[in-house]
């Protein structure tokens, strides 16, 4: 599923993660966490694939206790991003998701986006548990494309060069007596 225009939080796209860095048995993967408004134009159809996806695993019948992996926002309301007015799910994946631009092009971690905070379009496969650790509906995620720049999360984005002044026209030396004042 193709899912459009959601918000990125908790990014592990370049790099895998462990939840519980101290267990040595847990695989490391790569993540995300997908945030969207209730109303989003795509919320009936991410509903259908999940049903779909539960009726391909016990044939039509949703077992008693099965956990979907959409949660309310009320949930993390504390967090910035979350409130009354989204859900959110988490995505993981073994294999490293496709990470592309808005043109298509690859991108690195060292591009700075995708970043905490921003929108993006994701690629997300649900699949259905049903072993020791319980029944569920999970996402699993193979691909994000940065879509547009959003209010980073918990300092999720580096700073642009924008932000900075141009130095190039000052003065080496008094920039060098600039910095040994402050220095001292």
């Amino acid at each position: 599923m193709l899912l459009k225009n959601v918000r990125l939080s908790y990014p592990h796209i370049f790099r895998p993660d462990k939840y519980d860095k101290n267990d040595p048995d847990e695989v490391a993967k790569y993540s995300a966490m997908l945030i969207m408004r209730k109303n989003h134009p795509q919320k009936a159809e991410l509903n259908e694939a999940i049903k779909a996806t539960m009726d391909e695993k016990w044939g039509g019948k949703k077992p008693s206790g099965v956990k979907i992996c959409i949660r309310d926002g009320a949930e993390k309301a504390d967090k910035d991003g979350f409130g009354d007015d989204v859900v959110f799910f988490n995505t993981s994946n073994e294999t490293r998701p496709t990470v592309i631009d808005r043109d298509k092009s690859p991108l690195v971690e060292s591009d700075g986006r995708p970043y905490a905070g921003c929108y993006v379009d994701a690629t997300i496969d649900f699949w259905a548990q049903d072993n020791q650790w319980g029944k569920r509906v999970n996402a699993a995620l193979t691909g994000i494309q940065f879509r547009a720049d959003g209010d980073a999360l918990g300092g999720g984005r580096p700073a642009s060069a924008d932000e900075f002044e141009d130095l190039s026209d000052d003065d080496a030396e008094e920039v060098s007596k600039e910095t040994e004042d402050f220095m001292s």
